[in-house]
């Protein structure tokens, strides 16, 4: 494991303070990762990804979409705020933007080799950084809300390379929106790769899923997240080699 270094990292967009969470480790022309939070925000689960993924070798990011370091706990909080953003896609995409600049500008990063990376609603915002922004190598959505992605990918500026991790079971990611998205991204020549896992709910990667008390819809799954890092692994090799 190489030796890592963080620290919070605080950015701007459009007079709104950002305020993300850098780890890195040691090393020049460290290929980036843009590392994207779920409904809650920079808390120590996504800090924690970062840190592993550090500690793998990639200089990553975790973007602050909600804006002063902001965490949210309830579901009055977060509904409110994914709407927002959802009804707001410019300032939604100009803040990752702004991150991925951010990230880019970093002592030792390779600014030519970032992907973008997401969990839940990030998992959403990173296939639709994919297909409105383009500057990424590739993106990756781990149990992503796929409600939010669209499905008009004829223009994107990306032919890169798209990565969906999810459940079957996940009602955030409903097949036939699954399907329709999988047509979509064939359709603008994305080369895309699905990993759908049985028996597998919403928020499979987090061990403290059961907190949420709708075990119907959220729930830790130690196969499932062992085999989404796994493929994430695979995915940045293979995006991100020189």
């Amino acid at each position: 494991m190489e030796r890592t270094f963080n620290k919070s990292l605080e950015y701007i967009y459009d007079d709104a303070c950002l305020r993300g969470y850098f780890s890195r480790p040691e090393g020049d022309a460290l290929p980036g990762v843009l590392l994207v939070h779920d409904a809650f925000g920079v808390s120590d689960f996504i800090k924690g990804i970062a840190d592993r993924l550090s500690s793998a070798g990639y200089a990553t990011l975790a973007a602050d979409v909600w804006g002063d370091g902001t965490q949210l706990k309830s579901e009055s909080e977060i509904g409110p705020m994914i709407g927002r953003f959802a009804a707001d896609r410019k300032t939604w995409m100009g803040r990752l933007q702004a991150a991925r600049k951010t990230l880019a500008a970093q002592p030792g990063v390779d600014s030519d080799r970032i992907v973008i990376v997401g969990y839940c609603f990030g998992g959403a915002s990173a296939l639709e950084y994919l297909r409105t922004v383009g500057d990424v190598r590739g993106a990756v959505s781990i149990h992503g809300g796929l409600d939010l992605v669209s499905e008009e990918w004829a223009h994107s500026p990306s032919l890169r390379k798209a990565l969906l991790l999810t459940g079957y079971d996940d009602p955030m990611a409903a097949l036939p929106k699954l399907a329709s998205l999988q047509q979509s991204m064939n359709s603008a020549g994305v080369d895309w790769e699905v990993n759908l896992y049985g028996h597998t709910r919403h928020g499979f990667t987090r061990p403290d899923s059961d907190r949420a008390n709708k075990p119907e819809v959220i729930a830790y799954h130690a196969q499932s997240d062992k085999r989404a890092w796994a493929a994430l692994h695979r995915f940045l090799e293979e995006s991100l080699a020189t």
